[in-house]
C-alpha cells in the first residue's frame, strides 16, 4: 500500500462517528484473525513439504448450492405415506 493512500485513509477516520469506528475496528479484528490463520496454515503446508511427508498440498471445491423448492402438496403429510407403504 502506498503512503499517500495509508494517509488517506487515516484521514477518513476522523470523519467517521463512534459507532462507525466501533464497526470498523471488528471488522479489521476479523481480517486480522482471518489472515493469521491463513498464514498459520500456509506455514504448516510448506512445513510438510519441505520435510517430504506430502507432495502436494490439495485444496477444497467449492460448488455452489442450488436452490432447493419445496413441493406442496395439499394431500396427506408425506410422512404418512411413507408409513403406509411400509405395512
Amino acid at each position: 500500500m502506498t503512503r499517500i493512500v495509508f494517509q488517506d485513509i487515516l484521514n477518513q477516520l476522523e470523519e467517521l462517528e463512534v459507532n462507525e469506528l466501533e464497526e470498523l475496528h471488528q471488522i479489521i479484528e476479523q481480517y486480522l484473525a482471518t489472515k493469521e490463520e491463513y498464514l498459520k496454515k500456509t506455514t504448516f503446508h510448506q512445513a510438510l513439504l519441505t520435510s517430504g511427508l506430502v507432495k502436494q498440498i490439495k485444496r477444497p471445491i467449492y460448488r455452489q448450492t442450488s436452490q432447493e423448492q419445496l413441493i406442496n402438496l395439499e394431500e396427506k403429510p408425506i410422512s404418512e405415506t411413507i408409513i403406509e407403504e411400509r405395512r
